[in-house]
């Protein structure tokens, strides 16, 4: 199976980009916390998983037209998408689950909504394991979390006071994509493969999905499935979110980036990237010229660096002298293309449209 396998780099020079809220105990009533991994090093400040694919899918929302999403429905203390990765791009992507529920509070909540009508019937629980996956993002380094003290003083009388954590910091973050999962929808009855009930394969009988028998699975058309593949990159390209915006404004798209589509799911880039003795990014060159010298058999497609200009230079330029005849990289030339991260995600959007083949 064929696999977009990519690292990420988010450049957060004063940020609180995923937050505990309000902690109780604290010296003061409002102070907001932020996550972090505590270890025997030090603190490292993380986004959660959760919080990254909220970023995207409101991303893609925003910014990627084609891009389609399922209406969304709340039953009392739970809620659920449509689970209909026929109709929805963020459903087949991004995975589900949905239990049809037995209440009669429920029921009756449906019938009186006005999305009802766009609501997949459900005749039992089905669930879909994401072909998109991605790590928690984590600092490369510990660091020292700061606290902000603050005041509300547009009141009469004693200003409420107010305190906020933040950092300073480079997270990284591993994603990869199953192109052969990805508009590929199984009944087998089993959690995380149940993704079409008796509903939902009637639905794909009718739209004349093909029929893996021997799979048990139903697929929509290749150039149908390179499409959402393509807008998942796009929406990636231009990534937007975090918490505390208004206060420390960080830009999440990613400053570095390095992906191809990759033989097998496992991460070969993982090592590639780490921190040096002063806890700033490092680019481990050794390290990715020894991943490319091992996975060379598994490489189906270049390896695009979208790396921002402004955003270690000094290190550009020594990767740059990597790739000459003499480097730790000679011989990768013509297959490393190194060039913003926005036009390295939208040329393999691209190299995806052009070679097909990779999704089966």
């Amino acid at each position: 199976m064929s696999f977009i396998t990519g690292l990420l780099l988010i450049d957060a020079p004063a940020s609180a980009l995923n937050n505990l809220g309000q902690i109780e105990g604290e010296r003061y009533e409002n102070v907001t916390d932020i996550k972090v991994i505590k270890t025997r090093e030090g603190t490292y400040p993380y986004v959660s998983a959760q919080a990254f694919r909220y970023w995207l899918r409101k991303t893609l929302e925003a910014y990627v037209p084609e891009w389609r999403s399922a209406p969304t429905f709340r039953e009392e203390k739970i809620a659920y998408t449509d689970a209909n990765p026929i109709r929805y791009w963020d459903d087949d992507l991004l995975g589900y689950m949905r239990a049809p529920s037995k209440r009669e509070s429920a029921r009756t909540k449906r019938e009186a909504s006005a999305e009802i009508s766009e609501l997949t019937p459900t005749a039992e629980t089905v669930t879909r394991a994401a072909p998109f996956r991605v790590s928690t993002l984590v600092s490369i380094a510990p660091v020292q979390i700061t606290s902000d003290y603050g005041t509300m003083t547009r009141v009469e009388g004693k200003p409420v006071p107010h305190e906020h954590q933040f950092y300073r910091t480079t997270l990284k973050g591993l994603f990869s994509l199953n192109l052969r999962a990805a508009g590929t929808f199984t009944y087998i009855n089993r959690t995380g493969f149940l993704n079409l009930d008796e509903p939902r394969v009637e639905e794909a009988k009718r739209e004349n999905l093909e029929h893996l028998e021997k799979e048990k699975a139903y697929r929509l058309p290749k150039e149908e499935r390179a499409r959402r593949v393509a807008a998942l990159l796009k929406g990636l390209s231009q990534l937007e979110g975090g918490a505390k915006l208004t206060l420390h404004y960080t830009d999440v798209s990613p400053a570095l980036a390095i992906l191809a589509v990759t033989r097998g799911g496992n991460h070969i880039f993982a090592h590639t990237v780490g921190a040096d003795s002063k806890g700033l990014p490092l680019i481990k060159l050794e390290a990715l010229a020894e991943t490319l010298r091992v996975y060379q058999d598994a490489l189906l497609s270049d390896v695009f660096v979208g790396w921002t200009r402004g955003y270690l230079d000094e290190q550009r330029e020594r990767f740059e002298r990597a790739l000459a005849a003499d480097g730790a990289l000679s011989g990768w030339q013509t297959r490393i293309r190194v060039m913003h991260p926005r036009e390295a995600f939208l040329a393999m959007a691209e190299e995806i449209n052009k070679n097909l083949s990779w999704l089966d």
